[in-house]
């Protein structure tokens, strides 16, 4: 709608009127994340364009008139709550169809040539209150809600700001203080995320993956990791750019080693199906995660450094290496000399012999590998277990 600068009124008539998920299952779509060891979901109940997924009583560009009828959110929710889904709901502070939603530099109608004098006509404190009515609809109708996902604040930002003179829009937009005072009254354990231009619970780098645990003024934050299979957020029927088996799991992989949670996106097809790819993606998880959970749940940072091409996370007395490139039968494992109790396999729970220094073979010239200094030596097989990433479980002497 953005890219292709297509009119609210256009994009209803085309679209709205079209829209039947006939095929949609929530609770295949449940048993699916849960077979791939997601903990919680986050559902895009209403995106930029201001359609909603459930039966609202704000506006009647809503799923329950199109002709497949029937509200989405509801049965969703309950359906990922019953196979034990903490649950987010996604909801764009961003509306274009509305018709007090002010006319700025990524409006669709951005460059038509009455903008300005369209604008004249739109107040954003009817949209704000639309928007509070419908946040509150969304914390009030659905039972306990864990996460709300807003998107997004752009008052600051010169790419999304600054054309024709439009500005962006943030918090004064939004009314994000009374917003976030009437959410927490609706739902005392939420977490908020970062987006209503004012502090809140979590942080959420999108499709970038940090490096390093974020952190502010010195002390670490939580953060959470929105990203996609592909290139899209929506379903692409044409997309070639979909991630390969490695770069998933090792995406998770790196998210946890920084202390992050990874939301990984699914675009459904218009007709209410996961895909083969999306579905093939999603059984990735799933078998990796059947053996080796262990090294993501309750894990993160660790303060041992990785030896090359491999990252820790930790758990306690617990240290899970994640072999990125599969060495030739020595790892060399750096200032863990002295400190480990043992080593195996995670997900066969088979030995792996660690070859401690020996100050007497220093410097004799002695042919066999030999650890040095605080590095240690695994001794692993030559063939690469038969895993995406393979894990090894180390127990550090407490």
């Amino acid at each position: 709608m953005m890219k292709e600068e297509i009119d609210p009124e256009t994009y209803e008539k085309k679209y709205f009127n079209h829209f039947n998920p006939k095929y949609y299952s929530p609770k295949k779509w449940a048993k699916k994340a849960k077979d791939a060891r997601m903990k919680y979901f986050v559902i895009t109940a209403k995106h930029h364009e201001g359609f909603c997924l459930w039966d609202t009583k704000y506006t009647d560009y809503k799923v329950t008139n199109t002709p497949y009828g029937n509200d989405l959110l509801r049965p969703l929710i309950e359906a990922f709550k019953k196979e034990g889904f903490g649950v987010g709901i996604y909801y764009s502070l961003i509306d274009w169809h509305h018709p007090h939603f002010t006319i700025d530099r990524i409006h669709p109608l951005r460059n038509h040539p009455d903008a300005e004098e369209m604008n004249k006509k739109r107040d954003m404190s009817i949209y704000q209150d639309y928007l509070h009515n419908q946040v509150e609809e969304l914390m009030t109708e659905f039972g306990k809600i864990d996460e709300l996902w807003f998107d997004f604040s752009y008052e600051t930002c010169e790419y999304w700001s600054s054309r024709r003179g439009f500005v962006g829009k943030g918090k004064k937009d939004w009314g994000s203080e009374k917003l976030i005072e009437m959410i927490r009254s609706k739902q005392p354990e939420i977490i908020i995320n970062d987006r209503l231009q004012i502090e809140q619970d979590i942080k959420t780098p999108e499709q970038h993956q940090p490096q390093e645990p974020l952190m502010k003024d010195g002390k670490p934050v939580v953060w959470e990791a929105c990203q996609t299979f592909s290139g899209s957020w929506g379903y692409f029927r044409d997309e070639a750019s979909w991630k390969s088996p490695e770069q998933l799991i090792q995406m998770l992989i790196n998210t946890v080693a920084c202390d992050g949670n990874l939301l990984m996106n699914v675009g459904p097809t218009a007709k209410g199906r996961f895909d083969d790819r999306v579905t093939a993606a999603l059984q990735e998880y799933a078998d990796w995660m059947e053996m080796n959970s262990d090294s993501i749940y309750g894990c993160g940072v660790s303060k041992f450094p990785a030896p090359k091409n491999c990252v820790y996370t930790q758990n306690g007395n617990k240290l899970y290496l994640h072999v990125f490139s599969w060495p030739f039968k020595h790892l060399h494992v750096p200032e863990l000399a002295g400190k480990i109790e043992y080593a195996q396999f995670l997900h066969d729970g088979s030995e792996i012999l660690v070859n401690e220094p020996d100050p007497e073979l220093e410097g004799h010239g002695h042919t066999s590998v030999n650890a040095k200094g605080e590095t240690v030596i695994f001794n692993l097989p030559v063939l690469k277990p038969d895993t995406i990433v393979p894990v090894i479980e180390i127990f550090i002497k407490e």
